[in-house]
């Protein structure tokens, strides 16, 4: 069935692979940016593009109500350094200050609009990688929680999650929790910093992640909005792993030197304590879920494969 799908966030890393896949089945896309100058990527990529403020409720509810779609996917972020700065672990909060916005006000504006206009699906972006709760196995499932994290500067961003989640999933919507995306535009400042030797290994390195190509995030999000999917899936890849496998192989594909490693109070005294958590205690998420749910199929099944095939060109 052809709908007419509304994508807020149409020019992020995400929202760039998944105009085209949605375009590519048969639907018409209407999708969204911050400034009329990148409207013309959104019409090299097949869709109706509007320029749309997240944070104010009045240009959501325009843009939606003459859009008209059948479906909404939020893939609203703020993460870039064009948004951001450089990524700052240490200061969690003011990096996702936006973000966290996004994630709550954001949504709470797009599902406003969708209850005004009567769209009956919805699906937002939410995030799995390494803040499973950190108890027990270092693998989780959707019914496991994640890790608010309280006490450290990461504590605003998961609560914002839990907005998120709670808000989508109470209006009968969908929320796709990313692993930590790679590919063309999504791993640039990883790799800078990897290749200066500024991105070590903390402690033993027995923190795990789960990752997640840019293609497969969006071909997940093609399939909960044809099927109209409802409630939380972790979209990773198979192959949760510790620091201490995924980032040697990070830099191995970047060309770099085998990464250093530093002492927990140094990386905490550096990095702060959310570089130590994700590094020496995170926890990684399965996928069975969407598999079985979604009948969703990884291009790329393992971080090992899409490291080595490249990361993609800078932005």
């Amino acid at each position: 069935m052809v709908m007419r799908v509304f994508v807020a966030g149409g020019t992020g890393v995400v929202g760039r692979r998944l105009v085209p896949q949605l375009v590519g089945r048969g639907h018409e896309v209407t999708a969204t940016a911050t400034s009329t100058a990148r409207l013309g990527t959104l019409v090299e990529l097949g869709a109706d593009a509007v320029v749309m403020d997240g944070l104010d409720a009045a240009s959501v509810g325009e843009a939606v109500a003459k859009a008209r779609p059948d479906a909404i996917v939020n893939q609203m972020t703020a993460i870039s350094p064009g948004h951001a700065g450089k990524p700052d672990l240490k200061h969690f909060d003011r990096w996702f200050a936006t973000t966290n916005r996004l994630r709550t006000e954001g949504t709470d504006h797009l599902l406003a609009a969708a209850e005004a206009t009567g769209v009956p699906v919805f699906v937002a972006q939410g995030y799995a990688s390494w803040n499973g709760i950190r108890e027990g196995g270092w693998v989780k499932t959707e019914e496991d929680p994640l890790d608010l994290l309280a006490g450290t500067s990461a504590h605003a961003g998961m609560e914002a999650l839990r907005h998120l989640e709670d808000a989508v999933v109470g209006a009968g919507g969908a929320v796709l929790r990313y692993g930590s995306l790679y590919g063309p535009g999504a791993t640039d400042d990883q790799v800078e910093l990897v290749r200066k030797r500024q991105f070590p290994l903390v402690g033993s390195g027995a923190g795990y992640s789960s990752w997640l190509h840019l293609d497969d995030a969006a071909g997940a999000a093609v399939l909960a909005v044809e099927r109209q999917a409802k409630g939380v899936f972790n979209i990773v890849d198979d192959e949760p792993a510790p620091a201490s496998e995924w980032l040697p192989c990070l830099a191995s594909s970047a060309g770099a030197k085998r990464p250093m490693r530093v002492p927990k109070w140094l990386a905490r005294m550096l990095a702060g304590e959310v570089a130590v958590i994700m590094m020496t205690e995170g926890r990684a998420f399965s996928n069975a879920k969407a598999k079985r749910v979604l009948g969703w199929e990884l291009r790329y099944p393992s971080w090992r494969q899409g490291f080595r095939e490249g990361l993609g060109e800078p932005r």
